[in-house]
């Protein structure tokens, strides 16, 4: 009977760790891609006013806004890279979520990644249904 309940206990044990750590791993993942999508839309505020100015063409300053992505990444405490070609910035976070109850079978920590990818968009000219 002890060995029954014991083996009872363990898998239950393991149930609980994998949906409590699994449920809080994937909360992580949705955080990271919606630090990624922001962070990308944040890079494609860096409009080239001298160009826009010139002729009323959008275009991204490509370093101002990269600045503005990392910028928005590190008021938020994550990690990424942020690339910008032609008009679209794509950014990826990846974070580290710590186990609550896994790490007491050895899994310590789960990586998550998010990613998001933004261009600038001109004024919106009408009403849309």
């Amino acid at each position: 009977m002890t060995a029954f309940v014991l083996a009872l206990l363990i898998g239950l044990l393991a149930l609980t760790g994998l949906s409590l750590d699994g449920g809080l791993a994937l909360a992580s993942k949705v955080r990271a891609g919606g630090q990624a999508e922001s962070a990308a839309r944040a890079g494609a505020q860096a409009l080239d006013l001298a160009t826009y100015r010139a002729n009323g063409a959008v275009r991204l300053d490509p370093g101002r806004a990269r600045e503005l992505a990392q910028q928005y990444l590190a008021s938020v405490g994550a990690t990424g890279t942020v690339q910008v070609a032609g008009d679209t910035v794509t950014v990826e976070v990846t974070a580290t979520y710590r186990t609550q109850l896994l790490s007491l079978v050895g899994i310590e920590a789960i990586q998550t990644h998010g990613r998001g990818a933004a261009h600038p968009q001109r004024g919106v000219t009408g009403i849309e249904p």
